[in-house]
């Protein structure tokens, strides 16, 4: 048993300072805007009718 009580594991951390290179923040940054893309994209496709490559007009 290490000692925490229950209470410990609901306690938030502080959040992650910017900093450059492979961090844990830079990661996290570009994961969101990765799934934010991915969503846009869908949403293109979905309204448009057409895949990323047609509406660029490179098919």
């Amino acid at each position: 048993m290490t000692g925490k009580t229950q209470t410990d594991s609901n306690i938030a951390t502080p959040p992650v300072e910017p900093s450059f290179g492979w961090n844990v923040y830079a990661e996290t940054v570009n994961g969101r805007f990765a799934m934010v893309g991915f969503v846009l994209l869908l949403l293109l496709e979905f309204v448009t009718g057409q895949d990323l490559w047609t509406w660029l007009g490179l098919r």
